[in-house]
C-alpha cells in the first residue's frame, strides 16, 4: 500500500441485517440515512498514523473502491475516510475507539 491507504476485508455480515422484532432487512433496502459499515485492516501503507494492520474501522461503504486480489474483494480507502477505529492494542485505554 503507498502513503496512507487502507486495504480492508469486505465483511460479508454487513450486507443483511436483523431488526429488533427479528425481521431480515436486505442489504437492498433503501434506508433514510447512510448506514457505516465495519471492516478489518489487512494492509496499510507507510503513512497512515492511526491504524495498524489488524484494526477494525468504521466507513462509509458508499465511498469505497473495491479491488479484486487472488478471488477475495477488499476495499481500498484513504486513511481520512476512516470515522472510527477499534483496536486490540487499545484495551487499556478508556473506550478502545478513536471518534
Amino acid at each position: 500500500m503507498l502513503h496512507d491507504r487502507l486495504l480492508v476485508e469486505v465483511d460479508q455480515d454487513s450486507g443483511e441485517r436483523r431488526s429488533s422484532g427479528g425481521i431480515v432487512i436486505p442489504a437492498t433496502a433503501a434506508m433514510g440515512a447512510r448506514r457505516l459499515a465495519w471492516s478489518r485492516v489487512i494492509a496499510v501503507g507507510p503513512h497512515a498514523r492511526a491504524v495498524e494492520k489488524g484494526d477494525r474501522v468504521l466507513f462509509d461503504p458508499e465511498d469505497k473502491a473495491e479491488v479484486e486480489v487472488q478471488g477475495e474483494v477488499y476495499v481500498v480507502m484513504r486513511e481520512r475516510d476512516v470515522h472510527a477505529v477499534a483496536a486490540d492494542r487499545l484495551a487499556d485505554e478508556a473506550t478502545g475507539l478513536y471518534l
